[in-house]
């Protein structure tokens, strides 16, 4: 499996990431030795260094615990790992019958989280994170999590500066982690790449992650000059959530929210999904390869990051990154209009 370079880092990664969110009992609470066994299928699928992604938000730092604790118990040597820590997030002690950072998605949950984006938040962050992880593993890539979020959140166009300027301030943060070499790449990740790209104006990058942006289903043209501007720089791109939270593979969630046919918006990302299916069934291709593979095609893509719930999925999630599609479906793609005609890495 060939490493592709994270920016000029020297950190070199495999073309698969694996998220940490189920760690963190995202959607459902799944038993310890479930999570161990998610991890021991990673690390079995895929040569050293396997690379985990995680975050303080993801169960309140379950998933860091959980992560920290399966590395351990499987004797995983520090230098067969990197992991990504998304910092901005904090576990906090849960005072209410349910967490009240991300309602509804986080089962069976022990903490709460608040946000805390600033110079002093993220090094804080940090260091929790570090001690959640058990003390043995540190991140070697760490970013700001989900800051257009937190400027969404802002209540006025003065607000919105001022937290503009608090993230410019967690990136300080990074830097300086960075130049004492506490981590080695620093990365932003969100969903609105308009925010990747705001931020990527005013602090230096060695990487992005894109989440429910450029996928098989939504790739405008705007986003790849971005990506073809990021490639330019050298800034590497991490891939994320290219499936639309499970959508587009037959889950019931898109964009992470719970969706029925009940909108004109809605019955149509139904039937693109309808369509696709059967694109896939007659070309006798997976819709999560179709999806993987369409999202490693533009410039400046290295990884893929893929989460699974599921044990059994890690050695297919690993496939789909290696398996090649023929040019044959991606012609009845654009024929059909289910991808742009105009799109050009195909």
């Amino acid at each position: 499996m060939e490493l592709n370079e994270i920016g000029k880092t020297g950190v070199k990664i495999p073309p698969i990431i694996f998220g940490t969110s189920a760690l963190g009992n995202l959607y459902t609470a799944l038993n310890d030795e479930t999570k161990l066994d998610i991890v021991k299928q990673a690390l079995e699928y895929v040569p050293s260094p396997v690379v985990f992604d995680s975050a303080g938000k993801y169960g309140a730092g379950l998933a860091l615990e959980k992560l920290g604790e399966c590395l351990e118990k499987l004797n995983v040597a520090p230098e067969d790992v990197i992991i990504s820590n998304k910092l901005g997030w904090k576990r906090t002690p849960l005072l209410t019958a349910e967490p009240t950072f991300e309602e509804g998605v986080w089962m069976d949950l022990k903490n709460d989280a608040a946000q805390d984006i600033s110079y002093e938040g993220i090094l804080n962050c940090y260091d929790q994170g570090n001690q959640l992880l058990g003390g043995k593993y540190f991140p070697q890539l760490a970013s700001v999590h989900d800051p257009d979020e937190y400027l969404l959140a802002a209540t006025s166009a003065k607000d919105r500066e001022v937290r503009f300027a608090y993230i410019v301030e967690a990136y300080k943060a990074l830097a300086d982690l960075k130049k004492a070499g506490k981590v080695k790449a620093v990365g932003v990740g969100a969903k609105n790449w308009k925010i990747i790209e705001e931020v990527s104006k005013e602090v230096a990058l060695d990487w992005v992650m894109f989440a429910n942006s450029m996928t098989i289903m939504h790739h405008p043209q705007d986003l790849l000059d971005f990506m073809q501007s990021l490639h330019n720089q050298q800034i590497s791109i991490v891939n994320s959530a290219v499936f639309h939270a499970g959508f587009l593979i037959g889950g019931q969630f898109f964009d992470y929210r719970l969706i029925q046919p009940d909108t004109d918006e809605n019955k149509r990302i139904f039937k693109w999904r309808e369509d696709f299916f059967d694109l896939c069934s007659k070309h006798g291709i997976s819709p999560a390869v179709a999806c993987v593979s369409f999202a490693t095609t533009a410039p400046g893509v290295v990884s893929i990051a893929l989460n699974t719930s599921k044990p059994s999925h890690i050695k297919g999630n690993v496939e789909s990154v290696t398996t090649k599609v023929p040019v044959e479906f991606w012609h009845d793609m654009k024929v059909s209009g289910l991808i742009s005609n105009e799109y050009p890495y195909l």
